[in-house]
Protein backbone atom coordinates (compact mmCIF):
# COMPACT_ATOMS: atom_id res chain seq x y z
CA UNK A 1 0.00 0.00 0.00
CA UNK A 2 2.94 2.45 0.43
CA UNK A 3 4.51 1.73 -2.46
CA UNK A 4 0.96 2.75 -4.52
CA UNK A 5 0.84 5.97 -2.68
CA UNK A 6 5.05 6.36 -3.02
CA UNK A 7 4.65 5.80 -6.68
CA UNK A 8 1.55 7.86 -6.68
CA UNK A 9 3.53 10.75 -4.94
CA UNK A 10 6.38 10.41 -7.13
CA UNK A 11 3.95 10.66 -10.75
CA UNK A 12 2.83 13.82 -9.56
CA UNK A 13 5.94 15.13 -8.67
CA UNK A 14 6.91 14.82 -12.27
CA UNK A 15 3.31 15.66 -13.71
CA UNK A 16 3.95 19.32 -11.80
CA UNK A 17 7.42 19.61 -12.90
CA UNK A 18 6.70 18.73 -16.41
CA UNK A 19 3.43 21.09 -16.66
CA UNK A 20 5.85 23.63 -14.38
CA UNK A 21 8.15 23.19 -17.41
CA UNK A 22 5.48 23.83 -20.19
CA UNK A 23 4.34 27.12 -18.01
CA UNK A 24 8.16 28.35 -18.69
CA UNK A 25 8.17 27.59 -22.68
CA UNK A 26 4.07 28.16 -23.68
CA UNK A 27 4.51 31.05 -26.16
CA UNK A 28 0.80 31.97 -25.88
CA UNK A 29 -0.39 33.51 -22.49
CA UNK A 30 -3.60 31.65 -21.87
CA UNK A 31 -1.51 28.55 -22.36
CA UNK A 32 0.48 29.65 -19.76
CA UNK A 33 -2.14 30.84 -17.40
CA UNK A 34 -3.60 27.67 -17.64
CA UNK A 35 -0.51 25.01 -17.18
CA UNK A 36 0.06 27.46 -13.94
CA UNK A 37 -3.53 26.36 -12.33
CA UNK A 38 -2.66 23.15 -13.27
CA UNK A 39 0.74 23.03 -11.76
CA UNK A 40 -1.83 24.53 -8.60
CA UNK A 41 -4.65 21.44 -9.24
CA UNK A 42 -1.54 18.51 -8.67
CA UNK A 43 -0.02 20.63 -6.01
CA UNK A 44 -3.53 20.13 -4.24
CA UNK A 45 -3.89 16.41 -5.22
CA UNK A 46 -0.56 15.98 -3.87
CA UNK A 47 -0.88 17.70 -0.83
CA UNK A 48 -4.32 15.59 -0.57
CA UNK A 49 -2.21 12.23 -0.45
CA UNK A 50 0.04 13.47 2.29
CA UNK A 51 -2.61 13.86 4.26
CA UNK A 52 -3.38 17.67 4.30
CA UNK A 53 -6.97 17.95 3.59
CA UNK A 54 -7.52 21.49 4.52
CA UNK A 55 -4.67 22.40 3.23
CA UNK A 56 -5.18 21.15 -0.29
CA UNK A 57 -8.83 22.72 -0.68
CA UNK A 58 -6.83 26.00 -0.06
CA UNK A 59 -4.42 25.32 -2.60
CA UNK A 60 -7.57 24.01 -4.73
CA UNK A 61 -9.68 26.59 -4.40
CA UNK A 62 -7.34 29.35 -3.98
CA UNK A 63 -4.43 28.60 -6.48
CA UNK A 64 -6.53 26.67 -9.25
CA UNK A 65 -9.62 28.51 -9.24
CA UNK A 66 -9.77 31.92 -8.21
CA UNK A 67 -5.99 32.46 -9.39
CA UNK A 68 -6.59 31.04 -12.97
CA UNK A 69 -10.16 33.07 -12.95
CA UNK A 70 -8.19 35.99 -11.65
CA UNK A 71 -6.07 35.66 -14.19
CA UNK A 72 -8.20 35.36 -17.59
CA UNK A 73 -10.13 38.02 -16.12
CA UNK A 74 -7.23 40.76 -15.69
CA UNK A 75 -5.71 39.54 -19.36
CA UNK A 76 -9.97 39.69 -20.74
CA UNK A 77 -9.54 43.99 -19.30
CA UNK A 78 -6.18 44.21 -20.22
CA UNK A 79 -6.78 43.33 -24.05
CA UNK A 80 -9.97 45.26 -24.07
CA UNK A 81 -8.47 48.12 -23.43
CA UNK A 82 -5.94 48.04 -26.27
CA UNK A 83 -8.63 47.21 -28.54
Amino acid sequence: MNTVLLSIGVLLAVAMIGVAWLTIRATRIATAMLAAGLVSLFASVLFLFLAAPDVAMTEAAIGSGLTTFLFFFVLGRVRGGQS
